[in-house]
């Protein structure tokens, strides 16, 4: 299999066109199912153990609940008008200090659920002139409007899903 490239590695030219949000929002929607499927059936062992010094299985299932949070924050400050969104915690500490292992699978799928289903939720409702506020985002350096977060957030789900892939299959 190809070597994934680091999530920090990655580069984005935000140049899409606003019609792309409805298809945006429906991967953002499927992350779950996806999540569910890729995990089904994995012991858990499978699911808890560590490669090579990297997350496990769950560790990155609990890594997206817990981004469920900052997604939340850009939107509102994307919608609100903000001149700079708030920078990620690039350390990721909060999914080093989870014990997301030391949890059941099944819990943080539900609370993956609902959180996931509140953003989209509000997603939906989103106007044309929604989706083309903008603000600055902090790391990548150049301004971000609401349908490239949205492909952002698609594509980090997507990062983490092939992780999960990739451990899956050993």
């Amino acid at each position: 299999m190809v070597e994934q490239m680091q999530w920090m590695e990655r580069s984005f030219r935000f140049d899409l066109p606003v019609g792309l949000f409805p298809a945006l929002v429906v991967r953002l929607r499927g992350t779950l199912a996806r999540l569910e499927e890729l995990t089904a059936g994995l012991s858990r062992e499978a699911l808890t153990a560590r490669v090579g010094g990297g997350w496990s299985i769950q560790e990155h299932v609990g890594h997206l609940l817990d981004l469920e949070d900052l997604w939340r924050v850009r939107l509102d400050e994307l919608l609100e008008g903000t001149p700079v969104l708030t920078a990620a915690d690039v350390s990721n500490t909060r999914t080093h200090e989870a014990g997301h292992n030391d949890r059941e699978l099944g819990e943080l799928l539900q609370a993956f659920r609902k959180r996931r289903t509140e953003l989209v939720g509000r997603l939906v409702s989103l106007t044309e002139s929604d989706v083309e506020r903008r603000a600055h985002h902090p790391r990548l350096g150049q301004p971000m409007r609401v349908v490239d977060w949205a492909y952002f957030a698609a594509e980090h789900d997507d990062h983490h899903l092939a992780r999960i892939l990739r451990l899956s299959l050993g």
